[in-house]
């Protein structure tokens, strides 16, 4: 029995994890189309996850609330924070530090 039980936590493990990294893909494809839009370039090409916990979405269901961090530059001199703020699958909001915006 007790074999049962550390094969289904095995289980639930790797499919947090499948979940978890497919999550941190959508929030890296998110911060690069974001960082193109605003002319700016993403830096490193990761996110980085900063938080998550559970949150309720609009309906009322329990969803997986995530952070994700990384970082850009505008002027390649100075590196900012940016931030992608996921509910479960969905992309909430990618917000972008101010920064100096190049003169050209």
């Amino acid at each position: 029995m007790l074999n049962l039980f550390f094969i289904c936590m095995l289980l639930l493990i790797g499919y947090y994890w499948s979940i978890s990294m497919k999550a941190r893909e959508v929030a890296f494809k998110a911060a690069v189309a974001h960082c193109h839009k605003m002319d700016v370039m993403l830096l490193d090409d990761y996110v980085a996850l900063n938080g998550q916990w559970l949150k309720r979405d609009g309906q009322g269901k329990v969803k997986v609330w995530r952070s994700f961090l990384f970082e850009f530059s505008s002027t390649g001199d100075e590196r900012y924070h940016g931030k992608v703020v996921m509910l479960g699958g969905m992309v909430l909001s990618v917000q972008l530090e101010a920064h100096r915006i190049q003169e050209e």
